[in-house]
């Protein structure tokens, strides 16, 4: 195959943002060991990565920058001194601005900004100074200022062989293997109808079970291969708890737990902006400053913790604080300052965290870089919804808040539950159903839908039928509960099919935008099924039960 220009510069854009997000995560280490040696030999060996990558495509002016910060970190190696905080500020900002000089190269506009020729002139600067103090002659050798690390002590280390493959590809794999599994499906039914009475029939579906286990393995297997790690992720928000605890004047660190926890890569993808805002906001409105914290006992440095863990065919992240807690009279004066409660409403405490996800909501007193433009967790709320995930405050005033982001390990497969209306089959996630009971009799004389009571709480309802068409309603329907943000609607069917797994397809371009319907699936029997938008529903059943009310 041949080698293109384009490929290279691909592989230059991954290993060089693979390279700074080490270089990242190797100097917030440094900023507390400064000491270790192994560290700063990780930092110099991915400066040095780049920097030859960056000669080979003939990117010379990053390879000039890169060459006078390979020669500060030279001289940091052996001066352990050198590394101060204002060192270390300065590699992060090295760090950001290698980020953009790359992407310009990338683009073929490669380019020093002002900010970079400054930034590179402080570098040779600060090298120059460092030269200047360097003892002449020092009786120790370089290695012996450093403690022996791990790896200089002959320590082993399991070497992963790893390979770059592009995401799209593995969802052509799965989307073929979902199409051969349907195939199958055809094939094992004309098998039992034409040949199970035969004599060879039952040798032959014998041979079909096996082949349709060895199957069984290999679409497993596709999807594990979909499967990362979230360390690397969550190591990356270590970064920005730093920044914004600076710009905030207080001190913070992070605890990660769980990082070998797996999750499909196109979940990790989406739900990065949303978790790196929500670490943000508890450094920024969560944490207090550190004289507050010293005051009342605590350690003066907040710590935010960064969770995940599997529970139930979910993967569920806790970001979680130590700082004042939720202020519900301070969330309450400013939602109806703000014209979203009205004045002497009383709201229960869940109904109280809910508002902090309303639109244009904030609590900050003043704009700036970090809050007080009403734009935050309710895009957050929106994006996990969009994941088909929910979310969940709990809060102890004093004692600190933790967010509970509960979402589906994959996009691609989904636990599901089928009902059936008329001739048509839907399917609901099953993460969102609750319990299954049949309409009660005096409710089908009602045309759309209404209100139940579920042993004693009004429960609204909307008919399928209505929504989506069909004949007419046969003389038993039932309800299936589903819940949605903390409240619980009810989706009248006409027929119960039990739990499947469902293979998400994308909708076409004609039907995007349908009201209550988040997608498809293919059946086994090659029909097509709509999986149901839970969101939208809920929202459609209540619409209609206040509507009712009101009249």
């Amino acid at each position: 195959m041949e080698i293109t220009q384009e490929m290279l510069l691909q592989s230059f854009r991954e290993e060089t943002e693979e390279c700074l997000a080490q270089m990242e995560q190797l100097l917030l280490a440094l900023e507390t060991h400064p000491e270790d040696r192994e560290l700063l030999s990780s930092l110099f060996r991915a400066v040095h990565t780049i920097k030859g990558n960056a000669s080979l495509l003939e990117f010379t002016m990053l390879a000039r920058f890169l060459h006078g910060l390979e020669d500060l970190l030279d001289l940091c190696r052996g001066h352990a001194e050198f590394l101060s905080h204002e060192v270390i500020n300065i590699l992060l900002q090295s760090v950001d601005a290698l980020r953009q000089m790359a992407k310009q190269a990338v683009a073929g506009a490669e380019s020093l900004l002002p900010e970079h020729e400054q930034l590179s002139a402080r570098l040779v600067e600060m090298t120059a100074e460092f030269k200047k103090t360097e003892t002449s002659a020092m009786p120790e050798s370089p290695a012996s200022l450093f403690p022996t690390s791990a790896a200089d002590a002959g320590v082993s280390k399991a070497t992963v062989q790893n390979l770059r493959v592009d995401v799209g590809k593995l969802d052509r794999m799965l989307n073929l293997s979902v199409e051969f599994a349907i195939g199958q499906g055809r094939l094992r039914r004309m098998i039992e109808e034409k040949y199970a009475a035969t004599a060879g029939g039952s040798e032959l579906l014998e041979t079909q079970h096996g082949l349709e286990a060895l199957f069984l393995d290999l679409q497993e297997l596709v999807m594990k291969i979909r499967m990362v790690p979230v360390g690397p992720t969550f190591h990356r928000f270590a970064r920005s708890i730093r920044d914004t605890a600076r710009q905030s004047g207080k001190l913070a660190r992070m605890l990660i737990m769980g990082e070998d926890v797996e999750v499909d890569t196109t979940i990790l993808e989406h739900i990065h902006d949303p978790l790196m805002h929500m670490i943000r906001n508890s450094v920024d409105h969560g944490l207090e400053k550190p004289e507050v914290r010293r005051a009342a006992g605590k350690d003066p440095s907040g710590k935010i913790v960064v969770k995940a863990f599997h529970d139930a065919g979910s993967i569920v992240v806790e970001i979680s604080d130590d700082g004042a807690g939720l202020d519900h009279e301070h969330i309450l004066q400013h939602a109806r300052k703000q014209g979203i409660i009205p004045e002497g409403s009383r709201l229960s405490e869940a109904e109280i965290h809910n508002l902090i996800f309303q639109p244009g909501f904030s609590t900050a007193e003043k704009v700036s870089e970090l809050s007080g433009r009403g734009v935050g967790l309710d895009v957050v709320r929106r994006n996990v919804n969009a994941l088909s995930g929910t979310i969940h405050v709990a809060s102890q005033r004093g004692r600190g808040t933790t967010f509970t982001i509960r979402l589906p390990l994959t996009l691609a497969i989904i636990d599901g539950f089928a009902v059936k209306v008329d001739s048509e089959i839907y399917v609901i996630p099953l993460s969102s159903v609750q319990e299954c009971l049949e309409l009660p009799r005096e409710k089908h004389r009602s045309e759309e839908g209404g209100v139940i009571n579920l042993r004693g709480a009004a429960l609204p309802y909307v008919r399928l039928r209505d929504l989506f068409g069909g004949g007419r309603a046969p003389a038993r329907e039932k309800i299936i509960v589903v819940e949605y943000q903390g409240g619980r609607a009810g989706l009248a069917a006409d027929e119960l099919l039990g739990e499947q797994q469902a293979v998400i397809k994308p909708l076409g371009r004609l039907f995007q935008g349908i009201p209550g319907v988040s997608g498809s699936t293919i059946l086994g029997n090659g029909r097509v099924a709509l999986i149901l938008d839970v969101p939208a529903l809920c929202g459609e059943a209540m619409r209609r039960s206040a509507e009712l009310v009101s009249q």
